[in-house]
This record gives structure tokens, C-alpha cells and sequence, in this order.
């Protein structure tokens, strides 16, 4: 027979292990870094934002299996935005209610655009929008902290380029919307600065680009150069109606196209395309962080592209800002570290802000679609 004592017993200890296990459980949730992500990972942009994704989970996997930051797993959770601010804006807010210590890696100049006031609301930080757009830089939103450089900047060094190899005769393209808007300006800069205007300028609809009525007038100025200033699908669909029509312009993009899922779009045409970089070329071992993320990238099966580069570097900056946030990081303790991080090596390439300045890097460079169907510079 089973004497009082002993059932007290069972029972005491069945009450510790539960207590224990709810303990566990309780450390095990706050042992984790939680970091949220809106962006398209269906729809139009579909194809790089799920390579830069991936690049930056390629960096986060190994922080978290070599221990995370202080101790910390860290955890991304995707939601998909199929490219539509509104939705984008829904995400945002979902995520940051639920818990999260920073929004990271979105996609899209108007979608960043209305997710920004939730930032400041909630004072929470965004790290390494995937938009180069000037008004995401200035004015400094201290909230808001950018990695790549500025869609102007690459599409004023696209027109100079063109300028260089002995094109006269440019023609634009672009989205009609705040992205396209504010690329705009750097091709006109660039224009400026040799002396030369657009010999046609057309705009199409984001929601619905339609590229039938627009070859036509573009052809008839006869462009030795055409620079599309859009997002994924619409643009390999707008290439696709020039070469149709017979065209041979060459034909420029911005680095919000730089991922193999572009080129795979443009299929026969992709042969010659230019296309905007921000970030070192990705197989030059030159540069410590291409070496590190091509090894990283090898060691798990993965092609490493600009746009994963781009994901790989943003997921590192924004752990350092995790690191120097202390043992405990807040939303407000990750953006002030993040704002001190005034010289950050990346490998090779320096990421700096200051309360002046949320920029974080200055590199453009450009790269050619070659018979083979990578980017080469």
C-alpha cells in the first residue's frame, strides 16, 4: 500500500517538473530575437526578393548555430505583401504588435514609404529597406536605417556609362510611381552633367503596366539606349515589346533587377542587358564579404547573386546593431546602437551612420548579362 508520505512525494515532484518545464519553456521564449519582414515573395518582384531573403537567412543561420547574439536565436518572420503597400502596411502592423524588436528587408519604395509613420508610432526600427530611394534618406528618418545606396546615384551613373560608350540618343522608361519618380531624377542628373535630354520619356502603371501603347512612340525617337526604371515582371515584359518590335537598343536596368530570377524572365533576350549594382561583384574573392558569403553560400547549396549579397551584408549589419544593443535589446536600444555604429567593416566595405546620416553604404557599380546568363563586370 502506497502511504501518504509517498503520494506527497509524487505530487511535490510532479508539481517541480512542471514548474521546471514551465520555467524552460519561459527562457526558451525569451531566449529568441524576434525581426519581422513584409515584402513581396509573390508577385511581380517575386523572384528577388526571395534571393534576398535567403541571403540573409544564409547569414543569420550561422550566427544562430553558433550560439545567436548574447545567447539569442534569431528568428525572421515572413509575411507576404504580394507588392501592394496596402498590404504591406497590414504586415507591418501585425508584426510590430506582435513583438517584434525590428522590421527588416522590405521591398518597394511606396511600400516603404507608407510603412514609416508605423515606425515612428511604435518606435521601431527599420534595417536594410531593398529601395534605393532618396527620400528614405533625406531627411534622416531616425527610425529608418538604409544599407545600399540610392537608386538616383545608380541611375546617374548608368547615363554616364552610356555617355562614355558613345550613346546619344537615351530614352526612359519608367513606373509611374514615387520609385520611379525619384530614380527619374538621377538619370536626369546624368543626362545634365553630358549635355544631353531623353530623347523619349513614357511612364506605365505599376498595378497594370501595359507596354503596347508605349513601344511605338519610344521606337519612333529610333533610342540607341533604353533604361527601364521599373520592378521585375513589368520590366522584362517592357524589354520584351522593344525586342519584339525590333529594336536593338541597349537596354539598362536599376539593382532592384540584379537576381537570377530576372535573367531566367528575360530568357533570350537577357544577352547584353546592363544592370546597376550595389554591392562588390559576387565572385570577386578580392573582397572578404563576397569570399565569406560565397563559402557560406556553397556550404549550403546556394548561387550566390547580387540580391543575395545584398540580403547576406543587410542581415549582418543589422546583427551588429543586435550585438552592440546590450544583453537584452530593445527597439530603442537597437536604434541608438545602430546610429553609433559610426565605422562598421562589413568585409572590405564600410557601413557608417551617424544622427545625420542613416545612408549606411555608397557603392555603384554596373555589370553585364553575358552568354551564359550571369552578370559580369
Amino acid at each position: 500500500m502506497t502511504s501518504f508520505r509517498q503520494v506527497a512525494q509524487r505530487l511535490l515532484l510532479a508539481a517541480t517538473a512542471t514548474t521546471l518545464a514551465i520555467g524552460l519553456a519561459a527562457t526558451a521564449a525569451q531566449a529568441q530575437i524576434t525581426i519581422g519582414q513584409t515584402a513581396g515573395h509573390t508577385g511581380q518582384v517575386a523572384a528577388s526578393v526571395g534571393e534576398a531573403t535567403r541571403g540573409a537567412k544564409l547569414y543569420l543561420d550561422i550566427v544562430n548555430a553558433a550560439g545567436g547574439v548574447n545567447g539569442q536565436q534569431i528568428n525572421l518572420v515572413s509575411l507576404d505583401d504580394k507588392f501592394d503597400p496596402k498590404i504591406a502596411v497590414t504586415n507591418a502592423k501585425q508584426l510590430i504588435d506582435q513583438g517584434v524588436i525590428a522590421l527588416f528587408l522590405n521591398r518597394g519604395t511606396p511600400h516603404t514609404q507608407a510603412i514609416m509613420p508605423l515606425l515612428t508610432e511604435h518606435k521601431v526600427p527599420l534595417v536594410g529597406p531593398s529601395t534605393g530611394a532618396m527620400v528614405l534618406h533625406k531627411p534622416v528618418h531616425p527610425w529608418l536605417f538604409n544599407v545600399r545606396a540610392t537608386y538616383q546615384r545608380e541611375a546617374e551613373r548608368a547615363i554616364e556609362h552610356l555617355s562614355l560608350i558613345g550613346m546619344e540618343r537615351i530614352a526612359i522608361v519608367q513606373v509611374d510611381d514615387s520609385f520611379g519618380d525619384d530614380a527619374v531624377q538621377g538619370a536626369m542628373a546624368g543626362l545634365t552633367k553630358t549635355n544631353k535630354k531623353p530623347v523619349a520619356h513614357e511612364k506605365y502603371d505599376r498595378a497594370k503596366p501595359d507596354f503596347g501603347p508605349i513601344v511605338p512612340k519610344l521606337l519612333a525617337k529610333q533610342p540607341q539606349a533604353v533604361l527601364f526604371i521599373g520592378s521585375g515582371t513589368a520590366v522584362v515584359a517592357g524589354m520584351k515589346a522593344v525586342r519584339a518590335a525590333g529594336s536593338t537598343a541597349q537596354l539598362v536596368t536599376l539593382s532592384n533587377n540584379a537576381s537570377a530570377g530576372f535573367i531566367k524572365d528575360l530568357g533570350d533576350i537577357a544577352y547584353g542587358v546592363i544592370v546597376s549594382q550595389v554591392f562588390p561583384y559576387e565572385r570577386s574573392i578580392a573582397k572578404p564579404i563576397i569570399k565569406e558569403a560565397l563559402e557560406a553560400a556553397r556550404n549550403a547549396g546556394l548561387e550566390l547573386t547580387p540580391t543575395v549579397v545584398e540580403g547576406y551584408v543587410s542581415a549582418k549589419v543589422l546583427v551588429e546593431g543586435l550585438k552592440r544593443a546590450g544583453k537584452q535589446p530593445t527597439r530603442q536600444s537597437l536604434r541608438d546602437a545602430m546610429e553609433n555604429m559610426v565605422r562598421f567593416d562589413v568585409g572590405g566595405i564600410e557601413v557608417g551612420y551617424n544622427a545625420k546620416d542613416h545612408s549606411g553604404l555608397d557603392y555603384v557599380d554596373l555589370a553585364i548579362i553575358d552568354q551564359s546568363g550571369k552578370f559580369r563586370r
